[in-house]
C-alpha cells in the first residue's frame, strides 16, 4: 500500500509558517538584519585574518575558514527563507532541495569537525607552547582544515543521495528548508538504513569532534590551574574562552536537534515541533551571528586589527 501512494516528486512545498502570515513579516524583516549583521560581521574577521600580518598564525586561520563557513551556510538558505516569507507559491524544485540539503549538512559537518581542529590548536598553545610552532606548523594546519572541509562534503554528499533517493509519499515538508529529518518524514519506505547512516556520521563528525574538544579543554583546564599568578592564568583563559563560548552555543543547539530519540512513530508525524523549528532558525542564524561577536568582544587582537582596518582604508 505504501509503494501505491508513492509520487513522482518534481517539486516540494514548503509549509514553514504558511499559515501566519504576520509571523511571517516579523520574521522576514528580524532575518534579513541578522544576515546583514552575519555578512558584515564574518567578512570583517575575514577581511581582517588576511589583511593583518599579526593575525597570520593557526589560530586565526581556523577563525577565518569559521568566518567563511557561516555565511555559506547561511546564504545556502537564508535568502531562500527570505523570498519565501514574502511569496505566496512557496515550493522548491527536486534539484533545488538536494543541494540546499547537501549544503546545509557539509557546512553543519565541517564546522563540527573545525570546531575540534580549533581545540585541538588551544591545548597546544596553553599545554605545549615552546612546541607550538613546530606542531602547527603551516603544513599541519591547513591539512586539519581541508580534512575538515572534506569530511564535510564527504559525509554531506553520502547522506543527501541517499536520502533523495527514498520514494515519498506527498511533497508537503513542514519546515522552513529542505532539512534532512523533515525530508525523510515523507519517505513512504523504510529508512532504517537512512537513520543508520545517520547515526553513524553523528558519532563520526559530532561526537568524536565533541570527545576531542572535552578531552582539550580537560587538559587546557589542568594545565592553567598550575600557573600560580592570577595574571597568568587570566591571560590563558582569555586565550581560549571566546572558542569555548562558541562550542557551547553550536553544540548545544545541535545536539538538542539531532541526538534526541528517534522511533518510527515520530518520524511518520506530519507536524513538525514548534520547538524543532525555532531551534532550527536559532541553529542557521544565531550561531553564525554570534561567532563574529565573541571573537571581537573577548579578543584584543581583533579588535586591534579592527581599528587598524579603519586607519587603513578610511583614515585616522
Amino acid at each position: 500500500m505504501e509503494w501505491e501512494n508513492q509520487t513522482l516528486t518534481e517539486e516540494f512545498f514548503l509549509s514553514g509558517l504558511s499559515g501566519y502570515p504576520r509571523l511571517e513579516h516579523l520574521f522576514f524583516v528580524l532575518i534579513l538584519m541578522m544576515y546583514a549583521a552575519i555578512l558584515v560581521g564574518n567578512g570583517t574577521l575575514i577581511i581582517i585574518s588576511i589583511f593583518d600580518s599579526n593575525l597570520h598564525t593557526p589560530m586565526y586561520f581556523f577563525l577565518g575558514n569559521l568566518s567563511f563557513l557561516d555565511i555559506c551556510f547561511t546564504t545556502s538558505s537564508i535568502p531562500f527563507t527570505l523570498v519565501s516569507f514574502l511569496s505566496e507559491r512557496k515550493t522548491i524544485s527536486f534539484l533545488g532541495c538536494a543541494v540546499q540539503m547537501f549544503l546545509g549538512l557539509a557546512m553543519g559537518t565541517t564546522e563540527c569537525v573545525l570546531l575540534g581542529m580549533m581545540a585541538f590548536d588551544r591545548y597546544v598553545a596553553i599545554c605545549n607552547p615552546l612546541r607550538y610552532p613546530i606542531i602547527m606548523n603551516k603544513s599541519s594546519y591547513v591539512t586539519m582544515a581541508t580534512g575538515s572541509w572534506f569530511s564535510g562534503v564527504a559525509n554531506s554528499a553520502v547522506q543527501t543521495a541517499f536520502v533523495m533517493r527514498l520514494p515519498f509519499c506527498g511533497n508537503v515538508i513542514n519546515h522552513f528548508l529542505c532539512e534532512i529529518l523533515a525530508v525523510m518524514k515523507m519517505a513512504c519506505t523504510d529508512i532504517s538504513g537512512n537513520e543508520f547512516i545517520m547515526v553513524v556520521a553523528t558519532i563520526l563528525f559530532t561526537l568524536m569532534p565533541l570527545l576531542l574538544i572535552v578531552f582539550s579543554y580537560s587538559l587546557i583546564i589542568s594545565s592553567i590551574l598550575k600557573i600560580h599568578s592570577a595574571e597568568g592564568r587570566s591571560k590563558a583563559f582569555s586565550t581560549c574562552s571566546a572558542h569555548f563560548t562558541v562550542v557551547i552555543i553550536f553544540y548545544g543547539t545541535i545536539l538538542f536537534m539531532y541526538m534526541k530519540p528517534k522511533s518510527k512513530d515520530t518520524l511518520n508525524v506530519d507536524d513538525l515541533d514548534a520547538t524543532d523549528k525555532l531551534i532550527s532558525m536559532f541553529y542557521g542564524v544565531m550561531t553564525p551571528l554570534m561567532n563574529p561577536l565573541i571573537y571581537s568582544l573577548r579578543n584584543k587582537d581583533v579588535k586591534e586589527a579592527i581599528k587598524n582596518l579603519k586607519r587603513r582604508f578610511v583614515g585616522k
